[in-house]
């Protein structure tokens, strides 16, 4: 540990500065200047802030490709393949995630480097003389915000994790903050920083000329995930955290620039001719169409051979594999399954595949340079979760109006009507689990699906909840494997090798 931490969160240099008078998504050399001596001006301050916002790109942040280590763990997505890369990526839908596997200890690497980025603009940023208070308020929210995504991320993962809040220059800094914090200290600070970042100028809801920044309408929507997290996963506190949770859910609810969600058509939400005009976006990453560095590949990435519905890209892959259990999951007639998903006729593949990020447009061409942006908050996902909440608290009639709101937008019964059909019925016997479903179809694919399992059920009902579903409909990933281990990730085995009490292995991958 004190090995990468002094590489990702002390040398400041891992910033990369964007230039203001370019464009929001290019970068500059970021070894170019000494952090101690970088931050001279406010201008400074942005390019530090734009360098944090850079780090949720990556596929092994919170990026688009960043799949492997949350929807390829739920029964929604996988790989029938269990050779590549040594075996590495089949282990975590195979529920045999081993400490030493390179790709988890890639993830952790990459979270606590974007940390690293907002640390060092919060230890930095009093240095620096602003002409206008307010900016540095929202620079320091943004840095704020970001860090707290990142420990959001490390906290369901992984449990009780390091957690440094400071730039660290030398190795005894680091070495005395080389420990696990216990979960309810990461969610602390992770309240602390969203409810700082409240306190600023930033607006209710971003414009399309500053897409791809926080605004209020995203701290309270994170705010609300966090406490509704925080409920069903810490012992203490539980209606406290679902009050909280409801507060700040509505708080995003309440300044939505729209009235019904079915104002909004589904296929809208996805559409990147339409992206500078969605109005259910809360954050998002922005790409840039076209661009080979600033472009989005899922829609090209997700497509198989002989297939043409998402990119102009040819490809000879099996594209965005989609297990039976998801696809037999979606209720007759929804019209977001023929968005989402297709079958492919290829001898080859024989398989379902992702259609739901597409763009087959000139624009992005035979490259497969796409346009869409990668969307980490929409109104679907607080709806969802005003549900969930109202339903822990035993306001099950507000819940069901919250439900039904989704379910309207994709053209389906509402929930009192849906009832009386006898599989939908018996396959969503209550609530609670109509709810689950509802956020599995409307949300697929958008890295949702395991986080909202880890909060419906306890350890012993996810594995019963994993083993009742037929093998046939997961692929040749071992449904049997899967055990009170799996609850978290290991933690990577070179961290807890270089201090093995204070960096103590998950139980159970001893």
């Amino acid at each position: 540990m004190k090995k990468h931490i002094i590489t990702t969160l002390a040398l400041g240099v891992v910033l990369l500065a964007g230039s203001c008078k370019k464009d929001f998504l290019e970068q500059t050399d970021p070894n170019a200047i000494a952090v101690g001596a970088y931050f001279k001006s406010e201008n400074d301050v942005l390019l530090a802030v734009n360098g944090a916002y850079q780090s949720l790109r990556s596929g092994n942040t919170v990026g688009e490709g960043s799949g492997l280590f949350t929807d390829e763990r739920s029964d929604d997505v996988g790989r029938n393949d269990n050779q590549s890369n040594a075996g590495e990526p089949f282990q975590f839908n195979d529920f045999s995630l081993l400490p030493s596997n390179s790709y988890i200890r890639t993830h952790w690497l990459a979270l606590y480097a974007a940390i690293s980025r907002c640390n060092v603009i919060l230890s930095h940023i009093d240095e620096v003389t602003f002409t206008n208070p307010d900016n540095k308020a929202n620079y320091a929210a943004e840095a704020k915000f970001i860090r707290s995504l990142m420990y959001f991320e490390l906290v369901r993962k992984w449990g009780d994790v390091p957690m440094v809040t400071e730039q660290l220059n030398t190795v005894e800094q680091v070495t005395e903050r080389t420990f696990r914090v216990p979960e309810a200290e990461v969610y602390a600070q992770i309240v602390a920083d969203l409810k700082d970042a409240l306190n600023s100028t930033l607006p209710n809801l971003q414009t399309a000329a500053n897409a791809g920044r926080i605004s209020k309408a995203a701290i309270n929507a994170y705010l609300g995930k966090v406490y509704l997290t925080m409920a069903t996963t810490l012992a203490e506190n539980k209606q406290e955290h679902l009050l909280q949770a409801h507060t700040y859910l509505m708080a995003a609810y309440n300044v939505k620039n729209f009235g019904s969600l079915s104002e909004i058509p589904y296929a809208d939400v996805f559409d990147v001719e339409k992206k500078a005009t969605n109005r259910e976006v809360i954050f998002e990453i922005v790409n840039r169409q076209g661009d080979l560095n600033y472009s989005s590949s899922i829609a090209a990435n997700n497509q198989p051979v002989g297939e043409n519905i998402n990119s102009l890209r040819v490809t000879t892959g099996i594209g965005g594999n989609v297990k039976l259990d998801l696809v037999n999951d979606y209720e007759s007639a929804d019209l977001r399954k023929d968005f989402s998903i297709k079958y492919a006729n290829a001898t080859s593949v024989k398989d379902w595949f992702i259609t739901k990020f597409r763009d087959a447009s000139a624009a992005a061409g035979v490259n497969g340079y796409g346009g869409n942006n990668w969307i980490l908050m929409r109104y679907a996902d607080v709806i969802l979760m005003l549900a969930e909440v109202n339903n822990l608290m035993g306001n099950d009639g507000v819940a069901i109006q919250y439900l039904d709101m989704v379910r309207q937008r994709a053209g389906m019964p509402d929930y009192a009507t849906s009832r009386l059909n006898p599989d939908y019925s018996a396959r969503y016997p209550t609530l609670k689990l109509a709810i689950l479903h509802e956020r599995r179809v409307e949300l697929a694919f958008e890295h949702h699906r395991w986080f909202d399992l880890l909060r419906a059920f306890t350890p012993t009902e996810l594995i019963a909840y994993f083993k009742a579903k037929p093998q046939a409909a997961y692929g040749i990933a071992k449904l049997a494997n899967i055990s009170l281990k799996d609850r978290y990730y290991p933690i990577p085995f070179d961290e807890v090798k270089l201090d093995p009490v204070k960096m103590k292995q998950n139980p159970g991958y001893e």
